[in-house]
């Protein structure tokens, strides 16, 4: 009989901070309104089974404000909105709940004090990700959005105009980097936020995979395709020398060919349920003659617990 073929799960991996406090308060209004219909503008967060289990406790997800009836209750998801959103459900009536990040709320507050100032905001991240959009709507004429060094050797600003930049909380840091490059080179006297906006999670788990990538032939990422970080998850762990798959739901894992494989490694994205990582890692043992999972510590994490947003009465 052969030996068991090694599988490692890394740590940190999974629920970051702000993506547990937008679930948490979905589940308590929820639970609080029960009979009433909750509704919630976009995604929650960017996971198919997070949106699936909660579309089956009653949570009702809508693309634009008029879907919702108004005086109804509304969930913003942890991507934030813009200030224009804001106002159109005050306009509606809506019972607002905020779920935003408040990583994703300090890159807006940034962007305010910075247009205070009277600057121009570069915005590194990607136009249609719902966090840039809202972002960028705190001053839609002061802020420029960049998605690569190619863009950013590309833009053409008011010469003389004071120039910061902020940057969206999911990206992988090397394009955060690749960017910043090319604008430290343009624009010497660029301001920059007190702290880094690229997340402690989203970094945490970029340096987890790349230490996993090093130590088996294929990583899987564990996240949905419209999931930023589990995008860049896959990218570093590719950069690290691994074949990397993302892997969104359960039924994939038997497209990917197993026989030659003798050691995996997992880790999920910052929006994945720990649910979905259980089930992954059993579909390996029992089809595919994995062993039980080794935990590899990658990261130390102190991760930050966010007090939930005040509920309507």
């Amino acid at each position: 009989m052969s030996a068991a073929k090694r599988l490692l799960v890394v740590r940190p991996h999974g629920f970051c901070s702000g993506v547990a406090r937008a679930v948490e308060t979905a589940e308590a209004v929820l639970a609080r309104f029960r009979g009433e219909t909750v509704y919630c503008l976009n995604e929650i967060v960017h996971n198919q089974q997070v949106v699936s289990r909660l579309t089956s406790l009653g949570l009702v997800f809508v693309k634009r404000l008029d879907e919702v009836p108004e005086g109804a209750l509304l969930l913003f998801s942890a991507h934030g909105v813009a200030p224009a959103v804001w106002q159109q459900a005050e306009a509606r009536g809506l019972r607002v709940i905020n779920a935003t990040c408040p990583f994703v709320t300090k890159v807006h507050a940034e962007v305010r004090r910075f247009v205070s100032r009277g600057a121009l905001v570069i915005c590194i991240g990607h136009r249609n990700h719902e966090e840039v959009a809202g972002v960028a709507g705190e001053a839609p004429e002061q802020v420029r959005i960049v998605e690569n060094a190619e863009e950013a050797e590309a833009l053409v600003l008011p010469e003389g105009a004071p120039l910061a930049v902020v940057t969206q909380t999911t990206l992988g840091e090397a394009q955060v980097e690749s960017v910043m490059a090319v604008l430290r080179r343009r624009f010497p006297a660029l301001q920059f936020p007190t702290s880094t906006d690229v997340c402690y999670a989203t970094r945490n788990r970029q340096q987890a995979v790349g230490a996993l990538a090093k130590a088996c032939e294929r990583v899987l990422v564990l996240g949905s395709a419209n999931s930023s970080n589990s995008q860049r998850l896959v990218e570093t762990a590719r950069a690290s020398g691994a074949e990397a798959v993302l892997v969104s739901e359960l039924g994939q894992l038997d497209a990917l060919g197993w026989e030659s494989v003798g050691s995996v490694g997992i880790t999920s994205g910052a929006s994945t349920p720990e649910t979905f990582l259980d089930g992954a890692v059993q579909v390996l043992q029992d089809k595919y003659g994995f062993s039980e999972p080794e935990v590899m510590t990658a990261v130390k994490e102190d991760s930050h617990v966010f007090r939930l947003p005040a509920l309507p009465e």
